[in-house]
């Protein structure tokens, strides 16, 4: 009975570590996509999400098997935590889908012309992913804790991308649809950086027992 739940603990890693590939490759072609202004692979990326979505649903089912024959409560953890995991992935593939989206209309249209630092946080929240993706395998809480703060800056930087295209759509009127477009490709970007947070917690509750999600953001909530 014990060897057969850790084969199936085996089989829920190894489904959460595909998945967190996918969609970290979805968000890469995504952002590919926007940047190189490639309809295909704008489309392909939204075709891909139902990939995403199925392994969502396989992980609900194994873990639902799991959760009746958890002997430990640290395996109990380790079950409910990759079930949070998964939806956070799965969220972070509907991100994706949406910046592609986005990409794909950007693309049948002249490109707006306004430097933002769009490269530079996707950057910040793919590394934030990553990294919480790195701790959840090596078990490092340490690790997942210092990824915590690191959403702070994904925020600022999306609160300049939004003020620099609405001062540039009122200098520009004509150029209203395609900002908006960029506005929701940034707050995808910073929703994924909210994701890969969420994770960075999960993986802190797992290791230490400790639920630090009102209190990690924000210190004075624990003062």
């Amino acid at each position: 009975m014990e060897n057969h739940f850790e084969m199936g603990l085996d089989t829920l890693k190894q489904k959460l570590l595909t998945m967190a590939s996918h969609a970290e490759t979805a968000v890469n072609q995504a952002l590919q996509a926007l940047a190189q202004r490639d309809i295909d692979l704008a489309l392909r990326v939204k075709e891909d999400d139902r990939i995403i979505d199925h392994f969502e649903v396989e992980i609900d089912d194994l873990v639902i098997q799991l959760l009746t024959k958890a002997p430990l409560a640290s395996n109990l953890r380790l079950v409910t935590v990759a079930m949070k995991i998964s939806q956070n992935l799965e969220r972070i593939g509907d991100e994706a889908s949406k910046i592609a989206k986005r990409a794909r209309d950007l693309a049948q249209e002249p490109p707006v012309k306004i430097n933002l630092d769009l490269p530079r946080m996707a950057g910040l929240s793919l590394n934030m992913l990553k990294a919480s993706l790195d701790a959840f395998v090596n078990r490092d809480s340490t690790a997942a804790r210092a990824i915590i703060p690191r959403d702070k800056e994904v925020d600022a930087l999306n609160k300049q991308i939004h003020a620099a295209l609405v001062e540039h759509m009122i200098e520009n009127p004509d150029t209203i649809g395609r900002c908006l477009h960029l506005i929701v490709v940034a707050k995808s970007i910073e929703r994924i950086a909210d994701h890969a947070t969420n994770i960075a917690e999960d993986v802190v509750y797992l290791y230490e027992a400790q639920d630090i999600r009102h209190t990690a953001k924000n210190p004075a909530a624990s003062a």
